[in-house]
């Protein structure tokens, strides 16, 4: 396992997107190939922010799981999740997740869950975090019991449409 840099990051594009395809192409996200499309479009751009860090996780020499995060940027961006996070915590998203590290993705190939590897990869890209925050899918239940056990903080309730979590060791 180790931490990427963007440049690092856009030589195995091909693999993470492939892991993405298959991380996501089931329950509770059904993506198809247009998803995984969207996400290698979006690469190059998300690795080009300032802050940008990735974390690939290998097993027996492949490629089996990564992360992306970015410091979020002020004011509270738009478009995407955003305005979902904004309408589940009004104000309050900025003060708590602008500056601190937005994951982005957490994926990891389905033959290589089980074995605590999404905990690894998450605790070695936010190693260097004072705050950092991420979402999930109200439906995506593996997730939210991961990110519960790993001592994240669930910051909207069960009315919402997506979950957010936060993480503060400041």
């Amino acid at each position: 396992m180790r931490r990427l840099t963007g440049d690092q990051v856009l030589a195995h594009a091909g693999e993470l997107t492939e892991i993405y395809r298959t991380a996501f192409s089931g329950p509770p996200w059904y993506e198809d190939g247009y998803g995984a499309a969207d996400f290698a479009r979006r690469l190059p751009g998300d690795a080009s922010r300032p802050g940008f860090v990735a974390v690939l996780a290998t097993q027996d020499g492949r490629p089996a799981g990564f992360g992306t995060a970015w410091p979020t940027a002020g004011p509270f961006p738009s478009g995407r999740a955003y305005d979902r996070v904004r309408r589940a915590l009004g104000a309050a998203v900025e003060a708590r997740l602008v500056g601190a590290l937005e994951v982005d993705e957490l994926a990891v190939s389905p033959d290589a869950r089980g074995q605590g590897l999404a905990a690894r990869i998450l605790d070695l890209l936010c190693a260097d975090a004072p705050r950092a925050w991420l979402l999930t899918s109200p439906q995506a239940d593996d997730a939210i019991r991961l990110y519960e056990r790993t001592g994240w903080q669930r910051l909207t309730g069960p009315e919402a449409d997506v979950v957010v979590f936060l993480r503060d060791r400041s």
